[in-house]
């Protein structure tokens, strides 16, 4: 079956690619899983200032948001005693700033104060599995544990770029952190010196441009490993893309599974048919908490959400024929 082709309407004429323009074409393991660059630049920019430019953004989001490295900035905060004020670094305090806005919006379908619930679950980097694998965690510990997770608990000093830690307060980022390192990734190739790029981070992904032979990054829509459905191909120029799917981790307990994809407003796996929410904006950060909260929310709570503000958006849910989409207005309006 023919792919369907999405472009952006409002996309704005991509640069011309320089006479004798290099193709560099790089990847690696970062923040537990993979990334690749794909970034054209003319021929004086050395691969190795591309190269370096990438590696310190990467390493800036581990050292900065990581709650598996001990001596990251949110590792800090997260052991820190009630009452301390934690000064933070410009590039922390937006996706803070970012994460917070998202879960007033939600009105807590995304919360950045969900880690105790994470590790609980067996998601994160306190879990504990047991000799039988993952299980669902008891009712009381986990009743317990959602008393001290609550986005209204962070106190966000934005004037000094400070944060002051409540007592057992836990800030997770996984559910930004890999967007914001496409962003920062995307411009660190702009300043660079590339005039186009292809940049991808588990799976979240930020164009620009146009390759050697004039096409934009063509990129297809992800969908769940059995979905057969007609394929989606959008062109990836000014513009960003995210999914969250209940199929990447996920552990089944006595015929359910439970995915990742923790809903803060009961302390618990999302409990839907949801089976991916893939969303496009302009912020590869913006494009991931969105994923998250619309899945978390469900199909219809979610959609509703998703044409109030405009936004761009794939839902694909699982029923007993296979899988069911539904595109938003903003995502139908892109089709060619």
């Amino acid at each position: 079956m023919p792919h369907r082709v999405l472009i952006p309407h409002d996309m704005e004429a991509p640069p011309r690619v320089p006479a004798g323009a290099l193709m560099h074409r790089l990847g690696g393991a970062t923040m537990g899983t993979s990334w690749s660059v794909q970034a054209l630049a003319p021929r004086q920019v050395p691969r190795e200032r591309i190269e370096a430019a990438i590696a310190a953004q990467l390493q800036r989001v581990i050292d900065e948001m990581s709650t598996w490295q001990a001596d990251s900035v949110i590792s800090v905060f997260n052991r820190a005693p009630a009452g301390s004020w934690h000064a933070l670094p410009q590039a922390f305090c937006s996706v803070l700033d970012a994460a917070l806005t998202m879960a007033i919006d939600s009105a807590g379908a995304f919360d950045p104060s969900v880690g105790p619930l994470v590790d609980l679950w067996g998601f994160g980097p306190g879990s504990t599995p047991g000799e039988d694998g993952l299980h669902p965690p008891d009712a009381q510990q986990l009743q317990a544990l959602r008393a001290g997770c609550g986005w209204q608990r962070i106190e966000f000093d934005r004037a000094a770029n400070r944060i002051r830690q409540p007592g057992g307060l836990v800030l997770d980022f996984s559910g930004i952190a890999k967007g914001h390192a496409v962003d920062l990734v995307a411009q660190a190739l702009r300043e660079a010196g590339c005039v186009s790029w292809l940049v991808e981070v588990g799976g979240e992904l930020s164009g620009w441009g146009v390759k050697e032979d004039g096409q934009p990054y063509w990129v297809a829509l992800e969908r769940p490993p059995q979905d057969t459905g007609r394929a989606m191909t959008v062109a990836l120029h000014g513009l960003a893309i995210a999914t969250s799917g209940d199929y990447r981790r996920y552990f089944d307990h006595q015929g359910r599974r439970y995915a990742h994809t923790l809903d803060p407003r009961t302390g618990e796996p999302v409990r839907h048919a949801l089976a991916s929410v893939t969303v496009l904006h302009r912020q590869c950060m913006v494009a991931d908490a969105l994923a998250t909260a619309l899945t978390v929310m469900g199909e219809s709570a979610g959609l509703v959400f998703a044409r109030q503000r405009g936004i761009a958006a794939l839902f694909i849910a699982s029923q007993e024929e296979g899988y069911r989409e539904t595109l938003t207005p903003a995502l139908a309006a892109m089709l060619e």
